[in-house]
């Protein structure tokens, strides 16, 4: 059995605190950097469902994507459900750790990850964000890159839908971009969509990101670059691709942990379809 705190500094040499956003909260959330652990549960999100099935499978750390704590707690008033959810952690002895944007900018992180989903080929870096500290590597938010094939734009949200298994996607096309064809795609997980101009740069026809917003679509429209919001959600691959790094490191370091891929949906919306 290893201490939480060893299996997180093996994990920041690959995705550093020091590349998150100055806005983010990542690392530890709720519990003990000392405590031991021998079960690791990978989940996107946080969530009470996500909580039950952590002590069901006696999980002692739980590792997610999405910081439980985005803002700090004015008060520990239990009649508030977030607050409930710290007492139910802290009295099962599990800890909380999540790694947001300093994995959405690690090379092999995220995005790679997303793109990888995609199958794009010849992928390179959105943009040059920094350096890693550990590597001296260039690191970047997202990834541009080929598809398999030239697909039509009908033939693209079909593609997104049967890789991310989604039920619904929004898209947004200028009129004179109907019967282009897309070839060359950005991606960026999460929210991203403010950073459409890196896509324009590197010449994307289309960009791929989750939550654009209505007037941000009309200038990706107005910039002729098809916009592809297939949602947040899709960052669940990180549960995947997580885990295999976990095992692997458990592999090498002969650290004996089991690592659990949460079997939880977390998605908050569905889609309503029009029998019009």
């Amino acid at each position: 059995m290893i201490t939480i705190d060893q299996l997180t500094k093996k994990f920041e040499h690959f995705a550093s605190p020091q590349l998150a956003e100055s806005w983010d909260h990542v690392g530890l959330q709720v519990g003990s950097l000392s405590q031991q652990a021998s079960k690791v549960l990978v989940t996107l999100d946080v969530r009470p469902a996500v909580i039950a099935e952590a002590e069901k499978v006696g999980a002692q750390l739980i590792f997610s994507h999405h910081p439980l704590m985005f803002h700090p707690a004015r008060d520990l008033d239990l009649a508030n459900p977030q607050n409930q959810m710290y007492r139910e952690l802290l009295r099962h002895d599990i800890t909380v750790y999540s790694a947001h944007t300093n994995l959405d900018m690690a090379n092999g992180g995220m995005n790679d990850w997303l793109a990888r989903d995609l199958k794009l080929t010849n992928v390179e870096h959105l943009d040059n964000s920094g350096q890693d500290p550990f590597t001296n590597e260039e690191v970047s938010l997202g990834r541009v890159g080929d598809l398999p094939s030239a697909m039509s734009v009908s033939e693209f949200n079909q593609y997104c839908l049967q890789q991310f298994h989604l039920k619904g996607l929004r898209f947004a096309v200028n009129n004179d971009d109907v019967n282009r064809k897309i070839q060359r795609v950005a991606i960026i997980g999460g929210s991203a969509a403010k950073y459409f101009p890196l896509a324009l740069a590197k010449n994307a026809d289309a960009f791929v990101t989750g939550d654009v917003s209505y007037h941000v679509a009309q200038d990706m429209q107005l910039n002729h670059l098809i916009m592809v919001d297939p949602g947040h959600h899709i960052e669940v691959t990180m549960v995947d691709g997580l885990s295999k790094l976990l095992l692997q490191w458990n592999q090498q370091e002969q650290w004996g942990i089991d690592v659990v891929k949460s079997q939880v949906n977390t998605e908050p919306f569905n889609f309503v379809m029009s029998h019009n």
